[in-house]
């Protein structure tokens, strides 16, 4: 596409957007009674409209049923509580490409991410090491370190971590491949995000995953930035576990329910896992009695008893994300983030730090800016343009094709020009 650095462009793209009518389906945040242009679906979501009766709905069952919500299918609780999580399956499953008996939304990403750990990091004398990507998002740093002591063993000794080139600040798939293949004697798992929440770089999944399945090694990815953002098939690609965070891309609000993927090739492996109640075998889940017998598939390493709030919240939203389709969305990613791109271009002192393939990036942008960072971001935020800053010196700058225009990518640009105006 060729782009203008027009006001007229920008509205006539937003016309022909055939995703257009998504946009009134979510609460748009205001300012003196004016909307705000939000950039920052990476961090939260908006608040999809239909949330609110949704919660209504779970609040009148709880309201008129009590305890007997968890089994009672009425003309105001049309879904017993008890299998609430299934009806968030087939929507789930779409959006990453999964059979619904390999997802189950629960818990929080960083619960989930301790749970399958127990269960697919199982280190030997001699296959002990995990590969990870360095600098990945904490949490994820943090329980790999607590899964390695927990065995005895030093993160020193243990981690294998892939640095950044110094070049381009990005990790190549080739030097993940390289690594694969180097410590593959070694290698007892690999866990990484699938794309980075900082420099927004889209990682080749299914290269990492094929690398792994080459040399025997379980692989496993943290999708909090990727999923609902970029088109993902994770049964296909073999993956054999992942987990992720709902209130990014997938808008279920903030702290969200999380979910797990568990590739079906593992249900019926005798994996050992952190047990609860509610993973326990559904139709005997009431015997009360001693011994674990996992539920089928993903549902399986449930522990407690879910949130039905939280997943009348989830599923009213990933409903949406489902019905638009991702090929759709990821399309209209595209030319957000290739506006985007085109407008910041004559601002010298921004660099993307994101790569400019469209394969290597969803709908984030990183931008460092290396004098009066801060200020700028500052004064985007004094203007109504919510984005998001990280020390030192990046602002990250979502457009989300659900509910973002190219309207709002075109004032970042006059936002731009007005500050360096004033300060050059």
């Amino acid at each position: 596409m060729t782009y203008e650095h027009s006001l007229t462009f920008a509205q006539k793209l937003d016309q022909e957007d055939p995703l257009r009518h998504f946009r009134d389906r979510f609460h748009i945040p205001a300012r003196d009674n004016k909307p705000l242009t939000y950039l920052c679906g990476n961090s939260l979501g908006l608040q999809p409209k239909s949330v609110r009766a949704a919660l209504d709905q779970e609040l009148l069952t709880w309201q008129n049923l009590g305890v007997e919500g968890w089994f009672e299918q009425t003309e105001s609780a049309e879904q017993p509580w008890l299998g609430y999580h299934n009806t968030c399956k087939q929507a789930l499953g779409q959006i990453i490409g999964a059979e619904p008996s390999e997802v189950c939304p629960m818990n929080a990403l960083t619960v989930n991410l301790h749970l399958l750990l127990a269960s697919f990091y199982r280190p030997t004398e001699k296959k002990y090491k995990i590969l990870t990507i360095k600098g990945d998002f904490p949490s994820d740093q943090y329980a790999l370190e607590t899964h390695i002591k927990h065995h005895g063993l030093k993160p020193a000794d243990t981690l294998v971590e892939i640095a950044p080139h110094a070049d381009d600040s990005l990790i190549h798939t080739t030097d993940i491949q390289k690594a694969i293949a180097e410590q593959a004697d070694s290698l007892a798992l690999i866990w990484m995000s699938g794309l980075n929440y900082y420099t927004g770089q889209v990682y080749n999944m299914a290269a990492i995953a094929e690398t792994a399945q080459q040399h025997c090694i379980p692989v496993g990815f943290d999708l909090a930035h990727a999923i609902g953002n970029v088109p993902l098939r994770l049964h296909d690609w073999g993956v054999d576990f992942a987990t992720w965070c709902s209130y990014k891309y997938l808008n279920g609000g903030p702290g969200a329910v999380s979910g797990v993927f568990v590739h079906q090739k593992h249900h019926e492996q005798n994996l050992p896992r952190l047990a609860g109640w509610w993973g326990y075998r559904e139709d005997r889940r009431f015997d009360m009695t001693p011994g674990f017998l996992p539920a089928p598939g993903a549902d399986g390493w449930q522990v407690s008893t879910p949130n039905i709030l939280a997943l009348a919240a989830h599923r009213a939203a990933i409903a949406i994300t489902a019905e638009a389709g991702i090929v759709a969305l990821r399309r209209k990613s595209e030319q957000l983030t290739g506006y985007l791109e085109y407008i910041l271009t004559p601002f010298d002192e921004i660099q993307i730090l994101t790569p400019d393939d469209p394969n290597q990036r969803g709908c984030q942008l990183s931008l460092l800016v290396r004098k009066n960072g801060r200020t700028l971001f500052e004064f985007l935020t004094k203007q109504g343009i919510i984005g998001d800053w990280r020390e030192p010196d990046c602002i990250r700058l979502a457009p989300v094709p659900l509910y973002n225009t190219f309207e709002d990518v075109y004032r970042v640009g006059e936002t731009l020009e007005q500050f360096y105006r004033t300060t050059r």
